[in-house]
């Protein structure tokens, strides 16, 4: 049995970078950052951050470029790859990432709006979105947000094929 499986919680570096391939297909790249904290031997707090390289690829990236912003909260979920390319100068290069799957918002950073002070939001991108614009606007009604499922199912599941 083989697992490649990747979970990070943290708050992106910088906003997110949109692109399209050849094929039209949205990509979003961001950067995110991850902190660990311990005491080491002699009683000193420490800690140590991680930079992780996300990819986000179709609907999903187009919701992350529209509503991620840097230093905001987020939830990845995905698996790790690792290409190689040439830079230019010539100089063959690896590079690991975390391709993405799944994705949910967290908390906006200190300063970047006040859009729902009770609850912050931990939107999945498959199910819904967020309640603020990139640009700081609300929406007209909660009624007119979108629901977005990626994994849209072909047929309705019967109860008398659940197995249990």
């Amino acid at each position: 049995m083989n697992l490649n499986k990747v979970i990070l919680i943290g708050r992106l570096t910088r906003d997110p970078e949109l692109r399209t391939t050849n094929s039209g297909s949205t990509v979003a790249s961001i950067g995110l950052a991850t902190n660990s904290y311990w005491t080491d031997k002699s009683g000193q707090k420490q800690e140590k951050t991680e930079f992780h390289n996300i990819v986000l690829f179709g609907r999903t990236a187009e919701i992350a470029g529209q509503y991620l912003i840097k230093g905001q909260e987020a939830y990845f979920e995905g698996r790790l790859q690792t290409r190689t390319y040439t830079g230019k100068d010539n100089v063959e290069r690896r590079v690991t990432e975390i391709v993405a799957e799944n994705m949910q918002f967290g908390s906006k950073p200190q300063g970047a709006g006040n859009y729902r002070q009770n609850s912050q939001p931990a939107v999945n991108a498959s199910a819904s979105q967020s309640l603020e614009k990139k640009d700081g606007s609300q929406p007209a009604a909660e009624d007119d947000i979108p629901t977005i499922n990626l994994d849209e199912e072909k047929e309705e599941v019967k109860i008398e094929d659940v197995p249990f």
